[in-house]
């Protein structure tokens, strides 16, 4: 079985990153036989979130490129250039794109490495390969919708499989109910929903802020409740010295602190990148609940300060014991549809990576991302975008994103010569004095 330098699992922005980055690499001199595999058909990136007017929270310049090699030919400029509409983007006077043509753009850099990139299998089991008492290599098995399963084998593994959706407690008996669905599937199911009179969209970020203005406009005679814990809905502080903690240099720092402070630096800036919509997106809100006012049809409500303490499943749709935060009180609301736009957690890696974990302790990283693993065990293996409470906020985001990949690129070259270099040594190794005889 030939074996890859490199396996990717997964093909979004972080890996497109790495991709870029190996292949300019490549051009300097360093050979790589990298190899990526992505569950999806197809690229897509939040697909079903590619709401109309929504735009980019983040500047075009923390592309896929640009911090780490202004020059490159994957540059979000270039790509305009490519497409022929810089000029025209220009007289946008915007550092924010819409988010359909950010997804063009990752598209555009994507079918690049179409030969590079396996479409429509998900990578569902990882096994180690031994050779002498030491893992030398992986074992990656993958199935697609058809059922076949394919294997290949890695030296080395970068994990970058995004966020797995979110479900509270409360809903999670009913995650089979249609009539109950994440944001992440937003515009397949809400198409399947058109006859919902009363909806509910639970969380209090920039996707549930888009998700109640997208069902403003798309059912007009349709009631939604906007449900939070919180008092208000808070912007997102995009101010120039609290942005400072997205920049490649504060990973250092993040990094170099103890545990604890840590925490607590993360916590001081949470807001910065959770529950924390565009002021924009939050004035279009109240004015929407202001005009209700000045109407008298009060067709939607922002229920703040509240939380969901059940849900149960009934014939006139899902009833939900809401719990009035400042009165202490609960009753009950059915709804014909309900959005849970409560967020991402980041530990898929740990069951994927399940088969390795006797080698991989509690699943720490060092600053250049590489798991730390046990003596016998060979094979690099990296993580983009699992590393938030050691590397920062950032983590999840753009920010880091082309500098990251050059980090974790330069580290797997290092890695890759120092195992061409001990395998040389072994192949060529003297023979013992008796052997040779």
């Amino acid at each position: 079985m030939h074996i890859h330098d490199l396996i990717g699992i997964g093909f979004g922005p972080s890996n497109i990153a790495l991709a870029i980055t190996l292949d300019e690499k490549q051009q300097q001199g360093s050979r790589t036989d990298f190899f990526f595999i992505e569950r999806q058909p197809g690229f897509a990136w939040h697909a079903n979130m590619m709401l109309d007017n929504a735009h980019m929270q983040i500047s075009f310049l923390k592309d896929l490129a640009t911090l780490r090699n202004p020059s490159s030919h994957f540059t979000f400029i270039n790509y305009l250039h490519q497409k022929r509409r810089l000029q025209d983007f220009i007289n946008l006077k915007t550092f924010f794109p819409s988010r359909h043509e950010f997804n063009d753009y990752l598209a555009w850099a994507a079918g690049h490495f179409d030969d590079r990139c396996a479409y429509g299998e998900e990578v569902f089991e990882i096994l180690p390969e031994q050779h002498a008492g030491q893992v030398t290599h992986l074992r990656v098995r993958t199935r697609n919708p058809q059922g076949v399963v394919r294997e290949r084998a890695a030296r080395n593994l970068v994990v970058s499989v995004g966020g797995t959706p979110n479900i509270p407690e409360c809903f999670r008996a009913l995650e089979n109910d249609k009539r109950i669905f994440h944001s992440n599937s937003y515009l397949s199911t809400i198409a399947q929903r058109e006859n919902a009179r009363k909806i509910a969209v639970v969380g209090a970020g920039q996707s549930a802020s888009e998700i109640f203005m997208d069902l403003h406009h798309r059912f007009p005679d349709s009631r939604v409740d906007l449900i939070m814990r919180g008092r208000s809905i808070k912007p997102s502080d995009d101010s120039p010295f609290v942005n400072e903690i997205f920049n490649t240099d504060f990973t250092d720092f993040v990094f170099s602190r103890p545990a604890p402070e840590r925490s607590a630096l993360i916590e001081e800036f949470w807001h910065t990148n959770y529950a924390a919509p565009d002021l924009v997106l939050i004035e279009q809100i109240f004015n929407v609940l202001y005009q209700q006012k000045v109407t008298g049809n009060l067709r939607h409500r922002f229920l703040r300060r509240h939380e969901v303490a059940a849900a149960h499943a009934a014939p006139d749709g899902i009833r939900l014991t809401l719990r009035d935060l400042n009165t202490a009180t609960e009753y009950a609301v059915a709804y014909d549809a309900i959005v849970l736009a409560t967020g991402y957690t980041h530990d898929r890696h740990r069951i994927l990576l399940g088969a390795l974990a006797p080698y991989l302790g509690d699943f720490t990283v060092n600053r250049e991302y590489r798991i730390q693993s046990t003596p016998d065990f060979q094979p690099a293996i990296f993580l983009q975008g699992a590393c938030e409470s050691s590397h920062g906020l950032s983590d999840t985001l753009l920010s880091v994103t082309a500098v990251r990949t050059d980090e974790i690129g330069q580290t797997l070259l290092d890695v890759i010569h120092q195992s061409l270099a001990q395998r040389m040594r072994t192949q060529y190794a003297p023979l013992p004095i008796s052997e040779a005889l």
